[in-house]
């Protein structure tokens, strides 16, 4: 399997995904995993950014494989091949509410880390 099927697998599995989230018999812990996972692979912002030769296609070849796997172990298998059926078929729900939550997401993201630093900016200086 080369490198761009493998990347379609992982889309289709992330929108298989997505599906099984609907689904009431999916934990909660899963679905929250899987918003996390979906607002990754959604984001343009990576954790290694794509310009970087080799190491750039890193998330989408590792870390994003890692994520799906995990969330796929954490729902019924039942309700996963479900899923996968939907997903094959391309009947994924257009949901613009999935768009506004990525984007929360990355502002509560952001928002934590400016607040974060602003309360430990003096933390390692001596007073004079």
């Amino acid at each position: 399997m080369g490198l761009k099927d493998r990347i379609r697998a992982i889309k289709l599995e992330l929108m298989a995904l997505a599906i099984a989230a609907q689904d009431t018999r999916t934990p909660r812990r899963a679905k929250i995993l899987l918003l996390f996972l979906l607002a990754y692979a959604a984001s343009p912002i990576d954790l290694i950014p794509d310009f970087i030769p080799v190491l750039g296609l890193l998330d989408e070849v590792v870390l994003l494989p890692i994520g799906v796997w995990i969330v796929v172990g954490m729902i019924p298998p039942d309700v996963m091949e479900a899923a996968r059926a939907r997903a094959r078929e391309g009947k994924l729900p257009a949901n613009w509410i999935a768009g506004v939550i990525v984007l929360l997401l990355w502002a509560a993201s952001i928002a934590a880390i400016v607040w974060w630093w602003m309360n430990h900016q003096g933390a390692g200086q001596a007073d004079s």
